[in-house]
């Protein structure tokens, strides 16, 4: 056996030794977080066992020898536990691509409490159920501690030899040690828990690899073809993913309750509609609807139903006999969700994944919670389909999102025909959350709550529960600094540029460097200079003084929450790294800054800088906007030579 790495960890860290089984238990449980070329693992037959126990599990099947024993039990520190201090389990590796073949890959995993130390035991299990140990990737991480207090997080290999690597469940040798424990020793450390769940807790993991692999693969044609402005990237896979969730989520409830026919749903809010298209592909009668057409629709042909108008909460009576309601980052009808899917049927389900926190009259306003305001959010709308009477679940996407965690009514926690009372508690929690100085709605009347949760005859209902409820804009209004007027957004950028530049100046006022790239501001030291009327209008856009100083991505580089002065010779960042490299004979579409507003001019040649130098710079379709383009050059000339 011998050692392969050892990484020190702090003596003083108050969360070992219950971290490492905390970094182990994620490991175990989540190796993608780590191997993002795993989908995630199966773990089956959990035990604590005895030594006598364990030797009787494992010799029938792997016929362990001297070697594979010695290294199981070996360096025994002083005071181990007696008992079962051993966790035994089996866990199978499911890739993101099936490249194993008919063999599947597996390993045991021993936990010697007693020592703080894990054992893997790699094997694999063809078809037939033939067992294969590969005793050349049998690996240990244990945990010791040494006489000064220090703790050694250490990497134990039974042989250094005949290392197996497939690139996927097992990569390279070198990886244990500059990937997985260096990770292992910061989760060990740290001690954090998330407070969502794990992702993909309610499906199979092996089914869900699979069909995303499948539906990937179907519809990778999309991001070519995206015609929006939004990230394609980003976008088609994330609603590949999310159809994926949905279409396994819907297989696991027809095998559950024997049924044949697909699923049908409607998408409120659907947005570009993909998510609606990838469902209706695959056989699940549906439609979408969204109070605003986008460009997409029409690509996707007639057999992708998709609607444009405003949606208000009482429209679920126009969807007799659907089975799911969805909700995709639905914003202002993200909480009534719950309530309408309530209200269409007894059997009706619904899938929520909340983005925007909106309650549902206002905006959402926090609580005095500990917890963060994505959580405390997840819980209010966790609260409002209980209260709708559903038994709510809660899982955790696999999309490229900060926003990845939804929720999952499949079931009522009353009997149908207690439908009246549920529906009083329903109308009294709705009429909870009016804000104050509202005129709240009359009661439902209890008698006639089970018509008034169907409709009437002539389409409307007793009790107008949305009357007050604002349904977004169909004109949707751009807030992203963007129509915020010329002079005030050049007026914040010079002078925030002074400042940063004056933060690097010496007592003679000369720069301390050879071209000045100024200091560093944090975004709220920003917002100190500015005026309190500048800041109100800032205010009421998305992301308000942050937004404006990363537009101006030619002056500002904004990382970390902190403001500095871009250099243009060092291009390291995404933005830079997006934009093409300068060709000689290039004309450019807009002004440099630097050229006319730096003391020191801009560090580039013209012929190196992306930005216009001069109006010979300029592509001739902007050389007559005079009004704009020249009227710039000639003030650079005068400020120029002042300089001088």
């Amino acid at each position: 056996m011998s050692k392969l790495f050892g990484l020190k960890l702090p003596g003083e860290c108050k969360s070992l030794p219950d971290g490492f089984w905390t970094a182990v238990d994620v490991w175990i449980k989540k190796p993608h977080v780590v191997n993002k070329r795993l989908c995630g693992v199966t773990e089956t037959q959990r035990t604590d066992v005895d030594a006598e126990d364990l030797e009787l599990l494992l010799d029938p099947g792997f016929g362990l020898s001297h070697d594979v024993l010695t290294f199981l039990t070996s360096r025994q520190p002083a005071g181990q536990q007696n008992g079962k201090t051993w966790s035994f389990s089996v866990r199978t590796f499911v890739p993101k691509v099936n490249c194993y073949g008919t063999n599947i890959q597996k390993e045991v995993i021993l936990k010697d409490l007693g020592r703080q130390q894990v054992t893997f035991l790699p094997f694999e299990e063809d078809a037939e159920g033939q067992v294969s140990l590969k005793k050349g990737n049998i690996h240990q991480i244990q945990l010791l501690r040494q006489d000064g207090g220090e703790w050694i997080l250490e990497l134990h290999l039974l042989t250094s030899d005949n290392w197996f690597s497939d690139g996927v469940a097992y990569p390279k040798m070198p990886w244990l040690s500059t990937d997985l424990l260096p990770k292992l020793a910061r989760w060990a450390t740290e001690c954090t828990s998330s407070e969502f769940k794990s992702t993909l807790s309610l499906l199979p993991v092996e089914k869900y690899s699979l069909v995303y692999q499948q539906l990937k693969e179907k519809y990778k044609a999309m991001v070519k073809a995206w015609p929006e402005v939004t990230d394609p990237e980003k976008f088609v896979y994330e609603d590949v993913a999310i159809a994926t969730y949905l279409l396994v989520l819907w297989a696991e409830e027809r095998a559950e309750k024997n049924l044949t026919a697909k699923q049908s749903f409607v998408d409120l809010g659907c947005g570009n509609g993909l998510l609606v298209h990838i469902l209706a592909n695959e056989g699940h009668p549906g439609k979408g609807i969204d109070v605003r057409k986008r460009k997409i629709w029409d690509m996707y042909g007639p057999l992708t139903l998709l609607e444009e108008k405003a949606i208000t909460p009482k429209e679920c009576f126009l969807f007799p006999g659907t089975d799911w309601l969805i909700g995709n980052h639905s914003d202002e009808l993200t909480p009534w969700i719950p309530i309408m899917a309530a209200r269409l049927s007894y059997t009706c389900r619904y899938f929520v994944l909340p983005c925007c926190f909106f309650d549902f009259y206002t905006k959402y306003q926090r609580r005095q919670s500990q917890k963060c305001q994505y959580k405390e959010y997840i819980n209010f709308i966790a609260e409002v389909s209980r209260v709708s009477g559903f038994n709510t679940e809660e899982d955790c996407l696999r999309i490229p999102s900060t926003k990845r965690v939804c929720l999952v009514g499949k079931s009522r926690n009353y009997e149908v025909s207690d439908e009246a009372q549920a529906e009083h508690r329903r109308a009294r929690y709705i009429q909870s959350r009016q804000p104050t100085g509202r005129v709240t709605v009359q009661e439902p009347d209890i008698q006639n709550s089970a018509e008034c949760c169907n409709g009437l005859a002539d389409g409307t209902t007793r009790n107008e529960w949305e009357a007050g409820f604002q349904p977004r804009e169909k004109v949707e209004t751009v807030r992203n600094c963007a129509t915020l007027p010329r002079d005030l957004t050049d007026s914040v950028v010079l002078q925030v540029a002074h400042a940063l530049l004056k933060m690097t100046l010496n007592e003679d006022g000369a720069s301390s460097n050879e071209w000045n790239h100024g200091g560093s501001l944090s975004v709220s030291e920003v917002a100190g200079l500015l005026e309190h009327k500048t800041l109100r209008l800032l205010k009421k856009e998305c992301g308000g003084l942050q937004t404006l100083l990363k537009n101006s991505y030619q002056v500002f580089r904004v990382e970390g929450g902190r403001v500095r002065i871009r250099d243009w010779r060092d291009c390291k960042t995404r933005v830079d790294v997006k934009r093409k490299p300068v060709t000689p004979g290039d004309l450019k579409t807009r002004p440099c800054w630097f050229y006319t507003h730096h003391p020191q001019g801009c560090p580039l040649q013209d012929e190196d800088c992306k930005f216009a130098h001069g109006t010979h710079d300029l592509r001739p379709s902007t050389r007559p906007l005079k009004s704009i383009n020249t009227r710039h050059f000639e003030l650079s000339e005068l400020v120029r030579k002042q300089r001088v």
